[in-house]
């Protein structure tokens, strides 16, 4: 049974008394190798070699050792709590070797070898340090040598060991086996991984490293194992879970992962994890189950995956239908084992499958509590699987990565090897800078392994992108100079072509003259010819006609019988010479069969054999079948040749004749034929044929020879037409010649004047374009030159440019510029070239890009310009880290520009918002997603991974459940307004963050561009359309450039190109009309800068204004403003500061004007204690931004000494100056140049310091000697901080009224319509509340003075109110009412939804009275746009007494003052109540002398008295004082007072204010003995509000009546607690940690510290003997119960503080328990289980345990000398038990009831304070001592109360005797003075009905008035805080 937690709950001790306790002792060694070796031996023995099976026990016992000595050696500390071994990691051990074949394993070195990869897996991949690896293989090493004797370098004969069994390949037969070549292993993962690839549509780019593979395998050989699981250990971007789904498509199995979602909870992961059980159980298949620590929404998931990686089950899982489907698949299974098919065997034998089918694989983080949280809670995480560390990679690992993918192509470095190295750098630079940034920003940055893949995959590509740039700019400007110097030359040679070519051209034109006068003789000659030829040929062509004519009639008629000849032929050719060869083999033949021979017999003339007729006698019948049995069936072959061959058209007459005979037969027919034969069918079909074809021929014939005669004669007259023809083309070919002659002279004319023609014009262009870009000629060729230098350096460059993008957006300025020198000095180092001070602008930067970006509202600093870049380079979309909105503003702007399909902004918040980034997808617009958390929605995962996959000639990316289209033109942005976010290592490696926060030069070129609009429009605008229009110039003479460097780097002449000569001339007048312009613009752009720059200072002063506001957020999370209100703010100041009459004194009130407004309007939205906190830091930012500020010396008074000084003079006078205070004056001494020699002056003056020490307003003396007028007044604050640190507050305030003015010292009083002037529909109204702040009724009264009481609703927003809220906003903001929703710090998870209503108001449909107000508590949970866009208020009680008076008089106008029966009266009293208010609220400064609980007095309780003191005065004719007080003190105020000392202190504050003497006396009545604080005679408001404002800003403590000391304490911490919030607001850097000790070594040192000085226990028999019980000594009742007390507490320490060591060390697990123990030792403070048990007490842990010993050995004197005479109450436990006892005592001596007996007490100030020269017991009672007053001392010289001496906080109070008196009603002349044990004075009431504090009055001599004791808070404490 384990410890509650982790799905274990507290078992109560009446459940457990139930039943009997067994422990279950650990195996012993004996039965463990008992185990392991029966295992072994019996597997060896299955055709192992006998040198293998030889090894089998010393491989068991080696097991054994090593497990032991890992659980001895490799400790669980906090750092390695996942060290814990138990026995399965042994059977892991044997699991892997029981997987070695025999055949496999011939030596016995393999088994050996396999036996350490078993262990290194085991033992080893969990290992966190290379020391404790060496450890590892240390013990390996020293077992092969001494156990198994081999030599170890064999065994390790390589540099990694592995065995695995997935080297065969897909679908082979796998074996375990040793993994021979890396290379190979390699090899065969990237095949694996293509494979993968190719099968999935969702890729995994892998880089598949020595480490990864090793890392594959590791997760392999777990799967491949039964019930085999598996816990990775590394931050997110390491590969876990890539890898994982690589190692288990390798081993064949199924991944299931959940997918979180939106809405994702407990019940949608049961059902996905019952899903993937059923299908390892049901279906039989193997699942591994991917399960990542960022999934963990609830942390109940874990607890479900602890029950499946120990059971397999889950409980409540599975519904009944979900059993009855386990019952249905698994019912054969469980009969096939043998077990009855029981519900509970079924299922049974379904855990089994599930237990080997399912493979659990974690990937978990080890940062951070959390992860061993759920170790401790969930055993089986470590006891279940098998741990795998994904180690940091190291520089070799950084190195090797980097030459793997530097080589995976040619990228023709000329030193690799130095970029490889500078790769390592950049890495492991950017990881001590982000180490450096947690510790001094508390920003948290993560580098992983992913990260550095990304550099090197944009450094290929940006690589790629320069050399392309540069190589293509190169090689046009090269072919422009080119094309130049080809112009020139080809000037000088077409002038000469030109005069060569002219008399050739006057030739031409006189042969083509002479040439046409033949051809037009020839063509005469030509024309007769062609007459005669044509007769001729239409004379032939009548006659063609003619016998075409006849030829086509003879063959219409041939047609009638060629169809039935083909049919013949046809049939014919299908016969086969086997179908004739039938026939003739016939005996009786039919008759069609010889019917049709019988024909062909008579076709062929062949004659029948005669043969005697059976049928008549004497007769003879011809016999055909005879005949054609020898004639034509004789030679089938022959027979189907003549067929083919006869001569159809020579049939003779009586053949035909006799043939005419069959074929008139109805049985002679093809259909009737067949019946007989196929082959006699064929047959005759062609007798037929042939004796239809006769016919046809023979009309035929007259015909043909028709046609003879007409061709004959036709072919005599085309004989005559061809000699025509010949003639005639001989003519024509004459004639074509000469004109072929005449045309080609024609075309050389023509040739010739176009070439002198072109030539003129490539002349004219030549000198076009010489004249054009002859002044280019001189740049390009430089700049050519350049970009060949250029282009050597950009390895170098482009990785500087690419360490920037991946690494440096996150990081500010001071970081980035960090990285670039030691960048730069690196490659220096490495000898690698590149340009000098090479950086992201200079290798990256396009000016006309970002003179474009500039334009859109990219801020011009080097920080914006710089991610403006990265933007546009970064292959993972910008996460931009936007505070002032910049980003977005940029982006919203240059969208719209650069978009092409538009932009949309979308937020979290949106109901459409996978709508509208589908659309962004599908259709290419631009995607901004504004104000995004610190969590994003993981329905953006394929966006943010880009997971697009091809889908033919396109991409598509699964949003959802469904696949979108991708448009390669859609780009996605994020913003969020957090100032310092915290992203996970798994969001930051998804996206490329940008830090985008506002920097000083940025924000002061915005602030010139709004104070110059404002003073000088004209100015303004001329320089916002100077820079637009620049801009557009640039672009527009870059484009020109490029266009006509891209002319003339096309192919072909460009001489001959009129679109360049045209571009060129156009560019000549274009570029004249832009250089004159831009000249132009140079001139007022000078103009305009010195305008601006008159102005300078009023944006350095915003600056620092702004950057100061802004870190008010470290101080509290409510404090938030944005850059739009400050700009609003500001240009609110320019058109309201008062005018000048010289522009230098315009600006010095713009200044001092905006200045104050700032102050002011912040102020407002502060809480008291933090004003004059923002105005020392005011003071100080515009000292430091006028170089007024001296950097030691604010070092100094913020932070104080940095250590302790050495050798430094000696502390001159230790009775007054502590070794601290000393130890300051050293320090500045040495720290701050201006205090050289102030330690030797101090050392020989300490009286003159010691008069300024004790002077009550040190702060306002001077110094003494030459010191007075040295120092200035920051330098004196530093002074004041060595000696007197209480009055550095007051101190501050003069500095600052100094510096600044009085009036920022004095912060506005509320005013609700200040703020709601400032605020507008959409920016909602917020009250900051503080403790007793209720600013509802000023709210309502507000509402009402507007008129809109009736349209204001209010809802206190809790459980439940969220709907409701929602409700009352909706009708407001369409009916213009107001809404206010109180308390919104008690609803933190509605408010998202409160941030996305507001952020989706539409203004437009928003009525202008519409106002949303809030009221919430400090939360960090508040929305920050709220915050930054809101107008905030606080309405706390003013800071100090005089405030809060003014504040609540300034509320008492004179109308109210007059408004009663007496308002003399009235008002004094009204007064006196407001003094009375401010007393109650401003006490709790003091803590507990103050309050004993601090109180939350509001102002409505002043507002009920003041109601009430008029109802009275009204009513009455004398002032009820006494009714007032009681209504004031008792019921208004006292209602709230819960502690009886506190009831009695308001009672005696009360008396003060509300008396008679104050309407009586007025101004002579004093509230103090100062005599300064008084109800003034006035008469009006005005009056009231002089006399206050005339009171000192600090209030000394005597008007609260107090003393003065009382101020010391509360001062000091107030001092140091706004020194140190002032310092966490400067940008300081934090120091790193040193080389000293661990916190573990330092905890545990001081443990054993502790242990060698607890004492043991008392044996409490012994006190039992010691003390008995006895009637008359009721004291030794008590001393036992203390004994026993302190026992409990002592045995707690002997038991948690060994037990701490051992976890510190790792022996035991780490509890929560003794976690808070480590926590208390580190912090000394006293831990809370100790302070549980042990006495009351408020010192640290040191103090504490003295004060421990101290008690323990006031008791163990009490036990061996008896009762002493005076006793230490400070050592009982419970000091009110012994005072009974005393009290008991004497009651039973002299038999009074106890209840009538009370202590009297006397003070015995004539002896020691520890009462040791006591020599008798008093009679009754008994001597105390130990105790110490605050508030007063005790005067031994008068023997009673007196005022504290100074700077005396406490004093020890004489030894008391406390005397038991009956009847005891108290008596004059004493002061009640409660004694408490500890300094907190609060307690709680325990269950004895005594308070755990309050101990009891204590009757006191004084010789004043005991109200006044009572105002000073007196009391007695028995422990002090040191």
């Amino acid at each position: 049974m384990g410890p509650p937690g982790g799905g274990r709950t507290e078992v109560s001790g009446r459940l457990k008394r139930h039943y009997n306790t067994i422990a279950a002792a650990d195996m012993s060694r004996d039965s463990i190798f008992g185990i392991f070796n029966t295992i072994l031996t019996y597997f060896l023995a299955q055709g192992f070699e006998t040198p293998i099976v030889a090894l089998a026990e010393s491989i068991v016992n080696c097991s054994i050792n090593i497990f032991e000595a890992a659980g001895a050696d490799l400790l669980p500390t906090p750092s390695k709590s996942h060290y814990t071994f138990n026995l399965r990691d042994i059977w892991k051990v044997f699991q892997g070797i029981c997987s070695l074949k025999a055949k496999k394993v011939p030596e016995a070195i393999i088994a050996a070898r396999c036996y350490c990869h078993e262990n290194i897996r085991v033992y080893g991949d969990r290992l966190t340090t290379n020391d404790d690896r060496d450890w590892l293989r240390g013990k390996l090493t020293q077992t092969i040598t001494e156990s198994f004797g081999m030599d170890p370098a064999k065994v390790f004969d390589k540099d990694r060991l592995i065995f695995a069994d997935f080297m065969a390949g897909a679908g082979a037969d796998k074996s375990y086996e040793e993994v021979p070549d890396m290379l190979k292993m390699k090899t065969s993962m990237e095949a694996y991984l293509d494979d993968y690839n190719n099968m999935f549509s969702v890729a995994m780019p892998l880089v598949m490293f020595t480490d990864a593979c090793e890392h594959v395998a590791r997760i392999c050989r777990v799967l491949r194992q039964p019930n085999g699981n598996s816990l990775l250990l590394g931050v997110g971007g390491s590969g876990r879970q890539s890898l994982s789904r690589l190692a288990s498509f390798m081993s064949e199995y199924d991944i299931f992962q959940i997918e979180v979602i939106k809405g994702y909870g407990m019940n949608e992961f049961k059902e996905d994890l019952k899903t993937c059980l059923m299908k390892c159980g049901c279906d039989q298949k193997p699942n591994v189950f991917l399960f990542a620590d960022t999934q963990i929404v609830n942390e109940n998931f874990v607890e479900n995956i602890n029950n499946v990686l120990n059971s397999g089950d889950v409980p409540n899982l599975y519904k009944n239908e979900d059993i009855d489907n386990i019952v249905q698949a698994c019912r054969t299974a469980c009969q096939q084992s043998g077990m009855p098919p029981t519900k509970a065997n079924v299922f049974s034998t379904y855990i089994s499958r599930v237990k080997a089918n399912v493979h659990v694989v974690l990937a978990f983080s080890p940062v951070g509590d959390a992860f061993r949280t759920r170790l401790r809670m969930f055993p089986s995480l470590v006891n279940c699987c098998t741990i795998d560390w994904f180690a940091e990679w190291p520089a070799e690992a950084l190195y090797s990565v980097g030459k793997q993918q530097m080589t995976l192509e040619d990228l023709q470095l000329p030193n690799l090897e130095g970029i490889l190295k500078l790769f390592s750098v950049v890495h492991q630079s950017v990881e001590k800078a982000s180490a450096k940034t947690l510790a001094t920003l508390k920003r948290a940055i993560y580098i992983t392994p992913t990260s550095f893949l990304e550099l090197i995959s944009g450094f290929k590509k940006v690589l790629a992108m320069r050399r392309d740039s540069v190589g293509t700019l190169k090689k046009r400007l090269q072919k422009g100079l080119d094309a130049l110097g080809e112009a020139a030359t080809a000037v000088s040679s077409m002038q000469i072509e030109l005069t060569a070519k002219q008399p050739v051209l006057e030739q031409t034109k006189k042969e083509v003259a002479a040439m046409m006068i033949v051809i037009t003789d020839d063509k005469a000659k030509a024309a007769v010819t062609k007459e005669s030829c044509s007769k001729t040929e239409a004379q032939a062509s009548e006659q063609a006609a003619s016998s075409t004519a006849i030829k086509e009639d003879a063959e219409k008629d041939l047609a009638e019988a060629l169809p039935a000849l083909n049919v013949a032929e046809k049939a014919l050719r299908s016969l086969k010479l086997a179908n004739l060869q039938e026939l003739k083999s016939l005996a009786i033949p039919p008759g069609g069969v010889k019917l049709c021979l019988e024909a062909v017999c008579v076709i062929f003339g062949v004659k029948p054999v005669k043969k005697n007729d059976p049928n008549n006698p004497g007769k003879k019948f011809d016999d055909f079948w005879e005949a054609s049995q020898k004639g034509p069936l004789s030679d089938p072959k022959k027979l189907l040749d003549d067929l083919f061959q006869f001569d159809k058209d020579n049939i003779p007459e009586p053949i035909i004749a006799a043939i005419g005979h069959y074929v008139d037969r109805e049985d002679f027919v093809p259909e009737q034929i067949k019946k007989a034969s196929v082959a006699c069918e064929a047959l005759c079909m062609w007798t037929r044929a042939m004796h239809k074809y006769h016919f046809v021929a023979k009309a035929v014939e007259p015909k043909r020879r028709l046609l003879a005669d007409a061709e004959s004669s036709l072919e005599i007259t085309m004989t005559k037409l061809r000699g025509a023809q010949a003639e005639l083309k001989a003519v024509e070919d004459k004639l074509a010649q000469l004109e072929s002659d005449y045309t080609s002279s024609i075309t050389k004319q023509e040739q010739l004047t176009k070439e002198m023609e072109l030539c003129e014009t490539k002349l004219s262009n030549a000198t076009k374009l010489i004249d054009g870009l002859g002044g280019e000629k001189d740049r390009w060729a430089e700049t050519v030159k350049d970009l060949t230098h250029q282009y050597e350096l950009l390895p170098g460059d482009s990785l500087v440019a690419s360490g920037y993008v991946s690494y440096a957006g996150a990081f500010t300025g001071h970081y980035r510029s960090e990285f670039e020198k030691l960048w730069n000095d690196t490659e220096d180092l490495e000898k690698i070239a590149h340009t000098t001070n090479a950086s992201l602008i200079n290798v990256l930067g396009q000016p006309v890009l970002i003179q474009q970006w500039a334009v859109c509202g990219l801020p011009n600093d080097s920080l914006s310009v710089e991610n403006g870049i990265m933007i546009a380079t970064c292959r993972r979309w910008p996460l931009m880290i936007d505070p002032q909105r910049q980003a977005n503003k940029y982006i919203k702007l240059y969208g719209k520009v650069a978009s092409d399909n538009g932009m949309n902004t979308v937020k979290l918040s949106d109901p459409g918002l996978l709508q509208s980034i589908e659309l962004g997808i599908q259709f290419g617009k631009w995607i901004l997603l504004e104000n995004i958390g610190e969590n994003l929605d993981p329905a953006l995962e394929p966006v943010l991974q880009q997971q697009k996959v091809r889908d033919g000639t396109s991409f598509v990316i699964k949003l959802g459940d469904k696949n979108v289209s991708y448009d390669e033109k859609f780009r996605f942005f994020m913003t969020t307004t957090l100032s310092n976010p915290h992203y996970s290592p798994e969001t930051s490696v998804k996206v490329t963050l940008l830090n985008f926060a506002i920097t000083p030069e940025g924000l002061q070129d915005q602030m010139l561009g709004i104070v110059v609009l404002k003073e000088q429009p004209e100015m303004e605008e001329k320089k916002q359309e100077l820079v637009k229009n620049g801009a557009s110039m640039s672009k527009q003479l870059k484009d020109i450039e490029d266009e006509i460097l891209r002319l003339l780097s096309a192919d072909g002449d460009i001489l001959d190109s009129k679109e360049l000569i045209d571009t060129l001339e156009y560019s000549k007048k274009t570029s004249t009309v832009i250089n004159k312009a831009m000249a132009e613009a140079k001139i007022t752009e000078v103009e305009i800068d010195a305008v601006r720059k008159s102005y300078k200072d009023y944006a350095f002063r915003a600056s620092l204004l702004f950057f100061c506001v802004c870190e008010l957020l470290i101080i509290d999370p409510m404090y938030q403003f944005s850059l739009q209100w400050f700009q609003q703010l500001a240009g609110f100041g320019i058109d309201n500061a008062a005018s000048g009459e010289t522009p230098a004194a315009r600006l010095q009130n713009l200044i001092a004007y905006f200045t104050f407004s700032i102050y002011q309007s912040v102020c407002r939205g502060l809480f008291e204690k933090h004003k004059l906190l923002f105005s020392f830091s005011l003071a100080m930012k515009i000292m430091g931004g006028e170089h007024r500020l001296v950097p030691e010396e604010a070092r100094f008074l913020l932070a104080g000494p940095a250590g302790e000084v050495k050798d430094g003079l000696a502390n001159p006078a230790p009775g007054w100056i502590t070794e601290k205070s000393w130890n300051e004056v050293l320090s500045v001494t040495q720290a701050v140049p201006a205090f050289k020699g102030f330690d030797v002056f101090f050392h020989a003056n300490t009286k003159a310091f010691q008069r300024i020490y004790d002077d009550a307003e040190s702060d306002k003396q001077s110094l003494p000697g030459e010191w007075g007028d040295k120092l200035t007044p920051f330098q004196k604050m530093c002074f004041l901080r060595t000696v007197r640190p209480d009055r550095i507050t007051t101190a501050v305030l003069h500095f600052v009224t100094l510096e600044m003015g009085q009036k920022f010292v004095e912060p506005p009083v509320f005013d609700i319509s200040v703020s709601y002037e400032d605020s507008t529909k959409m920016s909602p109204l917020i009250f900051v509340l503080s403790p007793g702040s209720d600013p509802v009724a000023d709210m309502y009264a507000f509402a009402e003075s507007k008129g809109m009481g009736a349209r204001l609703e209010s809802i206190s927003l809790g459980q439940g109110q969220g709907p409701k809220a929602t409700r009352l906003m909706e009708k407001a903001r369409e009916s213009g009412g107001w809404v206010l929703l109180c308390n919104c710090h008690l609803s933190v998870s509605w408010l998202p939804e409160l941030e996305r209503i507001c952020e989706q108001m539409n203004p437009e449909e928003t009525d202008n009275m519409y106002r949303l107000w809030l009221t919430s508590m400090p939360t960090t949970a508040f929305p920050a746009i709220l915050l930054q866009n809101g107008v905030k208020m606080t309405n706390e009680p003013p800071k100090g007494l005089r405030a809060n008076v003014l504040g609540s008089m300034g509320k008492c106008d004179d109308k109210l003052l007059s408004d009663c029966e007496k308002p003399e009266q009235y008002a004094r009293l009204v007064f006196g109540f407001c003094f009375f208010h401010a007393v109650c609220q401003d006490r709790r400064k003091f803590g507990p002398i103050g309050w004993n609980i601090p109180y939350n007095f509001t102002p409505e309780d002043l507002t009920t008295n003041r109601r009430q003191l008029k109802y009275f005065l009204d009513g009455y004719e004398t002032i009820p004082y006494g009714v007032l007080q009681f209504l004031g003190s008792k019921i208004n105020y006292g209602g709230r007072v819960t502690d009886k000392k506190d009831k009695v202190l308001i009672d005696c504050l009360i008396k003060i204010f509300i008396c008679e003497e104050v309407v009586t006396k007025g101004a002579d009545y004093k509230f103090s003995p100062g005599g300064m604080f008084y109800c003034p005679n006035a008469t009006c408001q005005d009056d009231f509000l002089k006399y206050l404002r005339d009171l000192p800003i600090m209030t000394p403590p005597e008007v609260f009546g107090l003393h003065e000391n009382c101020e010391i304490t509360c001062a000091e911490s107030e001092s140091m607690s706004m020194l140190e919030e002032v310092m966490s607001l400067s940008a300081s850097g934090g120091g790193g940690t040193g080389a000293g000790k661990s916190p573990e070594e330092l905890m545990d040192e001081l443990a054993a510290e502790l242990i060698a000085q607890t004492p043991q226990c008392w044996d409490l028999d012994i006190f039992e003997d010691r003390f008995p019980t006895k009637y008359e000594e009721s004291r030794n009742t008590v001393v036992k119960q203390e004994a026993a007390k302190y026992n409990k507490l002592l045995e707690l320490l002997h038991v948690q503080l060994p037990l701490f060591r051992r976890a510190v060390k790792g022996m035991v697990v780490m509890t929560e328990d003794l976690e808070s123990i480590g926590k208390g030792l580190f912090m000394n403070m006293v831990p809370e289980g100790w302070a549980g048990v042990g006495f009351l007490s408020q010192k640290p842990l040191t103090s504490w345990y003295k004060d421990l010993l101290d008690r323990i050995a006031f008791f163990n004197k009490w036990y061996s000398e008896g009762h002493p005479i005076s006793f230490w109450i400070s050592g009982l436990f419970f000091p009110q038990a012994f005072l009974t006892a005393v009290m008991q005592n004497f009651a039973r001596g002299h038999r009074y009831a106890i209840d009538r007996v009370d202590f009297d007490v006397e003070v015995r100030d004539d002896v020691r304070l520890d009462g040791s020269d006591l020599t008798e017991p008093p009679e009754a009672g008994c001597y105390f001592w130990g105790m110490f007053l605050e508030g007063c001392r005790w005067d031994d010289k008068i023997h009673s109360l007196g005022p504290s001496l100074p700077k005396q906080l406490f004093v020890p109070v004489p030894v008391v005797l406390f005397k038991p008196v009956l009847d005891w009603k108290g008596k004059s002349g004493v002061a009640m003075v409660p004694v408490y044990k500890v300094l907190s004075r609060k307690g709680t009431l325990s269950t004895t009905g005594h308070s755990t504090n309050f101990v009891r009055d204590m009757a006191m001599p004084c010789t004043d008035d005991p109200d006044m004791w009572i105002r000073a808070g007196v009391a007695a404490f028995l422990a002090l805080k040191y």
